[in-house]
């Protein structure tokens, strides 16, 4: 008897739990060793899980910085993240809980700080039993536990900036609020080294409640732009939502469910009717029909037969198949998607550059402008001197902390790029939002994107002798037992002219021909022309004449024969979408020009172009010649976007300023692609475009909310206004001030996760 791999006890081949791992056999005496057994070969193996692993971590804000374990970034201080996606939320929820534990213990303890300072000045009632010293030694024990306990990761990340030669926005933090702590600190501990020209009224003026405040307020702004995170990860959650969650394994002729997670290339997996596709692979037994919507945006079902590629999370319809899985956990197109959304959240724009070199030169300025500040009032300012030295120089270092300025970009394009995925618009990059707003020329395929890829019946045309009812009758009956996507627009419009529809005997399907059947003891075929030219006597003259017009206008031609007499033919097209029109005239008052690249005939394209009102129109294209006009436009100084819906649009994609895939599920468009949809429709670019405006505009009134505030902020801090006006800002507020910028910046991104497109 075999033993069990994790406990050892000896179990039963015939009643224990079994799986196949390797090439091997194990056998488990319960549930619980075999998750066991599970999460070890998982930690063995990170293919196994659905999510990329976290081999790696970045910064939002530095992507350039990257290491193999999690921690801040040497350059801004930022937490750092791991770079791909991940299924377990643990470390993420784990910051705003922390945060969040921080930002309430501050508060509570912070609060008797500020009371004990401010009791003299704002209560108009004495609290005698609070001595003097019993007050200053509580605001400095409890002051300690806020600014060292809740907020001393402030000082960990700028004596890391300083190590690092790269002063951030917590160099400013740490230096404004630990010089208001720390003064404050000597002054209780060792009062007798100060000056007595620090003093007034005989007592030295603390400052734990500034420095509690500013540690508070920055905890604030920090737990808030984690939040902010969090929140735009709720696509990525989406996204991984809507793979399958177990499947049924072949395996020494027998059938098992198994999680996904336990499935590995090669495994054979039965799909059924109505289920989701586990993974992607390689049918090798069966036929079915396969809506893949939710990758291509294609509404029509894809028939799938043996030897034909399926996508995972793809649902199947009619038929039951056997699929031999050929890509597991981060190799999966879904994998792929979660990842380029993922990235695309942490990647910069080309604006963010203006907001790092800014800072760059920005630290030290405010620095030196804070050691001026010192010198200009400890030697020329009212007594006490070293007082308003220190108090001012102080509200500089706190006012200027650039929070706002580093949080302006990165903010906008997470929040951006996740209201993006929630539409159905992907973003591979921060730099294609920025181009796709300077934007001038629109090229796109036409099927898919400008139809709507659903063929539906639009001519009925019966031989002498038949009636359209009649026709529609016996080709909707014969076309009850087909599962052909044609069929199914046949039945459907037959529905709609309220048509009774028969039963078939002998019901026959011929692959890539037609399909035949007995309808009230006569035999019917319907199918191509050449399939029908081998059974019909002849072809009438007026019904060919008819199926050329019909082809002229990109209609697909099917004829029907009763009894080896032709009854007429049918016609069914691919509708231009009803969305198209508007999406164009949209596009049009944005000021952008619509073409047309298609590789249809040239005739079929100039109809289609017309009733559109295209600007210009390029038709029987090969796909290196889509490339090439891609090209052409440039040259003549427009800006491109490329909208394509396959592999043989890759090259176009790649060349043009933005390249937009339409959802077509395939790696190398997706990766050609700057953006990707979700859904095939016209529509979703005016949206990409709409959204793309949103951002940057967004982006520029975060950059405005950043630098006013430092603008206006250092100055009055610094004292120029007590000359004139006797006006000084205390850090207090100057902590208000800055956290408030952060806040505003936070807040004014997090508008465009409710931007209307």
């Amino acid at each position: 008897m075999p033993k069990d791999p994790i406990c050892g006890m000896q179990v039963d081949e015939r009643k224990a739990i079994r799986v196949k791992r390797d090439g091997l056999a194990y056998y488990f005496c319960s549930g619980t060793c075999k998750r066991r057994f599970l999460d070890q070969k998982k930690t063995a193996n990170p293919q196994i899980t659905q999510s990329q692993s976290n081999s790696s971590y970045t910064c939002p804000m530095h992507p350039e910085i990257e290491q193999d374990h999690s921690g801040d970034c040497p350059k801004c201080g930022m937490a750092l993240e791991p770079k791909g996606v991940s299924s377990d939320e643990s470390a993420e929820q784990k910051e705003i809980k922390t945060l969040r534990r921080k930002l309430w213990t501050g508060l509570a303890l912070g609060f008797p700080v500020v009371f004990l300072a401010l009791k003299d000045m704002v209560f108009p009632i004495k609290f005698e039993f609070i001595s003097h010293m019993v007050s200053i030694w509580l605001q400095l024990i409890l002051s300690t536990l806020v600014v060292l306990g809740a907020g001393g990761f402030f000082f960990t990340k700028a004596w890391k900036s300083i190590v690092n030669r790269s002063l951030n926005m917590f160099t400013l933090i740490a230096m404004g609020v630990g010089a208001a702590y720390f003064y404050s600190a000597m002054a209780v501990l060792f009062p007798r080294i100060f000056p007595e020209s620090l003093k007034m009224g005989g007592r030295l003026n603390l400052y734990f409640e500034a420095a509690v405040v500013i540690t508070v307020l920055v905890i604030l702004g920090q737990y808030l732009e984690a939040k902010a995170r969090a929140r735009t990860g709720q696509a990525i959650k989406a996204l991984l939502g809507l793979a399958a969650k177990n499947a049924h394994r072949m395996s020494d002729g027998q059938e098992e469910d198994v999680l996904i997670e336990e499935i590995q290339k090669g495994d054979l997996l039965r799909v059924r009717p109505g289920e989701k596709v586990p993974l992607d692979g390689i049918i090798t037994a069966g036929k079915s029909t396969i809506d893949e919507s939710m990758i291509s945006g294609e509404p029509i079902p894809v028939e799938k037969k043996e030897g034909d590629q399926v996508i995972g999370a793809t649902v199947n319809q009619t038929g039951t198949f056997v699929m031999k899985t050929e890509k597991v956990g981060a190799e999966t197109l879904l994998s792929q998607i979660v990842h380029m959304v993922a990235e695309a959240q942490r990647s910069r724009a080309p604006i963010q550059g203006l907001a790092d070199k800014v800072a760059g030169y920005f630290v030290p300025a405010v620095i030196l402008i804070a050691v001026l500040t010192f010198i200009i009032w400890a030697n020329w300012g009212p007594l006490p001197r070293l007082a308003f030295a220190l108090v001012n120089a102080i509200a500089v270092l706190i006012i200027a902390c650039p929070c706002a300025l580093g949080l302006a970009t990165p903010m906008s394009i997470m929040v951006g790029v996740g209201r993006g995925a929630q539409m159905g618009i992907l973003i591979k990059n921060a730099e294609a939002i920025e181009k796709a707003e300077k934007i001038t020329h629109v090229l796109t395929d036409k099927t898919g994107t400008l139809t709507e890829g659903k063929p539906r019946v639009t001519a009925v045309v019966p031989a002498q002798g038949t009636n359209e009812k009649e026709l529609l009758m016996i080709a909707g009956s014969l076309e009850q037992s087909s599962e052909h996507p044609l069929g199914r627009a046949v039945i459907d419009y037959a529905k709609e002219q309220s048509v009774p529809l028969n039963h078939v005997l002998d019901f026959e399907s011929v692959t890539s021909g037609g399909v035949k059947g007995k309808l009230n003891g006569k035999i019917v075929y319907l199918g191509k022309r050449k399939f029908i030219e081998g059974i019909a006597e002849n072809l009438p003259e007026d019904l060919k004449n008819k199926s050329v017009e019909l082809q002229k206008k990109a209609q697909t031609v099917i004829w029907i024969v009763l009894e080896r007499q032709v009854v007429g033919v049918l016609g069914v097209s691919d509708p231009i979408k009803k969305t198209t029109t508007q999406a164009i005239d949209a596009l049009h008052k944005m000021g952008r020009k619509v073409v047309m690249l298609t590789g249809d005939n040239k005739t079929t394209a100039q109809v289609i172009a017309k009733d559109l009102n295209i600007d210009d129109v390029r038709a029987e294209l090969e796909p290196q010649d889509k490339q090439k006009i891609v090209k052409e436009f440039k040259a003549r100084g427009a800006l491109v976007m490329m909208v394509g819906d396959g592999i043989n649009d890759a090259p176009a994609l790649a060349e043009a300023e933005v390249g937009v895939a339409m959802g077509t599920g395939t790696d190398v468009a997706i990766e050609s692609a700057g953006m990707t949809l979700v859904k095939g429709d016209l529509n979703g670019i005016v949206k990409a475009l709409v959204l793309s405006r949103s951002v940057m505009r967004n982006i520029r009134q975060n950059l405005f909310f950043a630098f006013i505030y430092n603008a206006l902020g250092v100055p009055i801090a610094a004292g120029i206004l007590y000359p004139f006006f006797g006006v000084l800002l205390s850090p207090i507020i100057a902590g208000a001030a800055m956290a408030f910028s952060s806040v505003s910046v936070v807040g004014n991104s997090l508008r465009l996760s409710k931007v209307e497109l």
